[in-house]
């Protein structure tokens, strides 16, 4: 087709990123297509009937230390400084999390509290961070029995809820996302820029797609008009050769309709409340470890300090993805272990037989990203091409 240089699957960050870097810097022409009702992929948020800024598939927090993406989106958005604090329900009471030392001074008893806290110190610096599991093997008894207790109440039966295992089932690379933080900083995270979007994230991206090179298509299956050949490496678009760039984001099991068997997610379910309440609860976002089948309970107007007689909440329930269930068809979380990530080399192998074929993103790539990593990664390809 010589209507388009490139075809961007996905209008999320990658997707927008990867098309706006295309038109900017090459003037190409980027068709996006979006199987959704809308752009801006999981971080899609909208003012609802109470005036309430809600992001529709569960809060997102922006927060990076990487410069070139901080520049990048400013071109785009004003911001709000913002910085997430989450408290756990353990033992009747509201503790932060992640575990750091106010919360060791909040489960224990003074003396307790003051000899762990020492031991923690000598043995790993302050304002260091070590994760929970690690902390289970250390040679101090002590310490031992802290990590047990941190990983009795806030962390097994959390994250068997999210990720409907045993956290020994599941990747290191996911577990050591929850470390013990020796320090009284009850920050959520420590990156040197942390805000959300004056706008919002929808408007936020549909300024990056704004570029006059750019067409998007919404409600659009892109995997009914694209076929890959993969005998002759081979691409037609709405049964034309297309030989421009074809840049997706989405899942590869599904670009190569499953050929070697499905790619495993965690969804999520949610349920949006708004209530006649000024303020349901005293955090952005309040961690239910051990009780109730929802994770977490999300109060949205925290996020930028909106002033409202209501509220709005969402509480998040994991569950398994499944593509032809409707209430479970949006895949959240790659299921990292030895097997999945083989399935996955199967199908990238596939892609690398392309020439004109870019991944992107946490879906394409199954690996977990946050916002920052995938547009980082967006902004990287264009450097290393010119580099």
């Amino acid at each position: 087709m010589g209507d388009y240089d490139v075809i961007v699957i996905g209008g999320g960050f990658s997707g927008a990123v990867m098309a706006e870097r295309f038109a900017n810097l090459q003037n190409k022409r980027v068709l996006v297509i979006e199987q959704r009702a809308h752009i801006a992929g999981n971080c899609f948020d909208y003012v609802n009937e109470a005036g309430i800024l809600v992001h529709h598939y569960g809060p997102h927090l922006f927060h990076t230390n990487k410069s070139a993406v901080w520049d990048y989106l400013s071109q785009f958005t004003e911001w709000t400084p913002y910085e997430h604090k989450v408290l756990a329900a353990v033992d009747s009471k509201l503790v932060p999390i992640p575990f750091n030392l106010n919360t060791l001074e909040m489960m224990f008893s003074h003396d307790e509290a003051e000899a762990l806290k020492q031991c923690l110190i000598a043995t790993y610096g302050f304002d260091s961070k070590v994760p929970i599991l690690e902390l289970r093997q250390s040679p101090d008894a002590k310490l031992r029995e802290l990590a047990e207790c941190v990983y009795e109440k806030f962390f097994v039966n959390y994250t068997t809820k999210q990720w409907g295992c045993s956290p020994e089932q599941i990747s290191p690379s996911v577990t050591a996302r929850v470390p013990v933080v020796i320090s009284r900083d009850d920050r959520y995270f420590q990156d040197r820029y942390q805000a959300i979007p004056k706008e919002g994230y929808t408007k936020l991206v549909a300024k990056i797609l704004a570029h006059p090179n750019i067409t998007v298509t919404l409600n659009t299956d892109a995997t009914s008009l694209i076929k890959l050949d993969v005998q002759s490496r081979t691409i037609t678009f709405k049964g034309q050769p297309f030989n421009g760039t074809l840049v997706f984001t989405g899942m590869l099991d599904q670009l190569f309709a499953y050929c070697h068997g499905e790619l495993p997610y965690r969804s999520l379910q949610f349920d949006f409340q708004t209530l006649d309440l000024e303020q349901f609860q005293a955090a952005t976002t309040v961690n239910y470890p051990n009780e109730h089948r929802y994770t977490r309970i999300t109060e949205f107007k925290h996020i930028l300090g909106q002033k409202s007689a209501q509220t709005t909440i969402v509480k998040e329930y994991p569950q398994d993805y499944d593509r032809l269930d409707p209430t479970k068809n949006v895949p959240y979380y790659p299921i990292f272990n030895d097997q999945n990530q083989q399935r996955f080399d199967a199908y990238k192998t596939l892609v690398d037989g392309f020439t004109n074929i870019i991944t992107a993103g946490r879906l394409a790539d199954y690996k977990y990203y946050n916002m920052d990593d995938a547009i980082a990664n967006a902004l990287n390809y264009f450097v290393a091409k010119d580099s």
